[in-house]
C-alpha cells in the first residue's frame, strides 16, 4: 500500500510539472500534441518517430516481457504467486474474451490474437498513468537536455486506436470470405428483406460494418484521452484558481480520478476491445449463428 501511495504521489508530481509551468495560459490538451522527434517518410506515408511511437514501442517491449516471465519462465505443477497471475490472465483471455465470441473451429487460430490484443493494450494503458522521462519538454542539466517526467497513454492517440481497430476490421472480413466463400459471406451481410427495401437495408448495413470500425476505435481512444485530460484540468486548477475553496478541490478530485482510472478504465477498456474484436471475427466465420 505504501508503494501505491508513493507511485500515486509521483505520478501526480509529474502532472503538476507542466501544469505549474503553464499556470498563466493552462492548456492540458497540448499533453497530447505529437511533436516530431525523427522525422521519416517512406512515399507518401508519415512514419515518422514521436512519443506516441516511443510509447508504443515500450508497450511492446513491456507485454513480451509479461509473456515470458509470467508464463514461460520456471513453470511449475504447483504455481507461485507469479505463475498463478499468469495463468489469471491466460484464463481471463481464455474463457471471459476468447470463448464468448470465437467458434470451437476458430479458436486455436485466433486466440492468440484476441490474447496478445488483450494484454497489449492493456500494458499501454497502464503505462500511460505511470511518470515516464517520455515527453517533449527538457530541462538541463550540466548542459545536457533531459526529459521531463511526464504521463501519456499512446491509446489516448486516435491513430494508435484506429490502427489496431482496423486490424480487427480487416482480419474479421478476411477470416468471412476464407470459411465461408465471397458469395455466402457477402450474402450474409443482408438480411432477408422484400426486394423493394433491399437497396435501403443495404445501404445501412453497410455504414453499420465501418461504424464498428469507427466505434471501437473511439470508445477506447476517448476513454483514455478524457480521463487523462480530467486529472490534467484537475491539477491546473491547484495553479489557475488562487481562491479558496475552489482551489483545495483539484488535489483529491484528481487523486479520485486517477485511482478510477488505474483501477478501472485501464482493465475495462482493454477487455472490452479484445472481447468485441473476438465476437467481430467469430460472428464473421459463423454468420448465422
Amino acid at each position: 500500500m505504501r508503494r501505491l501511495y508513493v507511485l500515486l504521489g509521483v505520478a501526480l508530481l509529474a502532472l503538476a510539472a507542466p501544469a505549474a509551468a503553464l499556470a498563466e495560459d493552462f492548456k492540458p490538451e497540448d499533453e497530447f500534441k505529437l511533436d516530431t522527434w525523427v522525422s521519416l517518410h517512406v512515399g507518401p506515408i508519415d512514419m515518422s518517430i514521436n512519443k506516441a511511437v516511443a510509447y508504443l514501442w515500450l508497450g511492446t517491449a513491456v507485454t513480451i516481457l509479461i509473456g515470458i516471465v509470467l508464463m514461460r519462465v520456471r513453470i511449475r505443477v504447483k504455481p507461485g504467486n507469479r505463475q498463478t497471475i499468469g495463468e489469471t490472465l491466460y484464463e481471463v483471455a481464455q474463457v471471459n474474451i476468447a470463448e464468448q465470441g470465437l467458434p470451437t473451429k476458430a479458436m486455436g487460430l485466433w486466440f492468440p490474437y484476441v490474447a496478445s490484443l488483450f494484454l497489449f493494450i492493456w500494458v499501454l494503458n497502464l503505462l500511460g498513468f505511470l511518470p515516464l522521462p517520455i515527453s517533449n519538454d527538457k530541462f538541463d542539466l550540466f548542459g545536457l537536455h533531459i526529459p521531463t517526467f511526464g504521463i501519456y497513454a499512446a491509446t489516448a492517440s486516435l491513430s494508435v486506436a484506429l490502427a489496431m481497430s482496423a486490424m480487427t476490421f480487416v482480419f474479421s472480413h478476411v477470416e468471412g470470405i476464407r470459411f465461408n466463400g465471397v458469395g455466402h459471406y457477402l450474402k450474409s451481410l443482408i438480411p432477408d428483406v422484400p426486394k423493394a427495401m433491399l437497396p435501403f437495408i443495404a445501404l445501412i448495413e453497410i455504414i453499420s460494418i465501418f461504424m464498428r470500425l469507427i466505434s471501437l476505435s473511439v470508445r477506447l481512444f476517448a476513454n483514455m484521452l478524457a480521463g487523462h485530460m480530467l486529472i490534467l484540468v484537475m491539477i491546473g486548477l491547484i495553479f489557475v484558481i488562487h481562491s479558496p475553496p475552489w482551489r483545495f478541490f483539484g488535489l483529491p478530485a484528481a487523486i479520485l480520478f486517477y485511482l478510477f482510472e488505474v483501477v478501472i478504465v485501464v482493465t475495462i477498456q482493454a477487455f472490452i476491445f479484445a472481447a468485441l474484436s473476438a465476437i467481430y471475427i467469430g460472428s464473421a466465420i459463423e454468420p448465422d449463428h
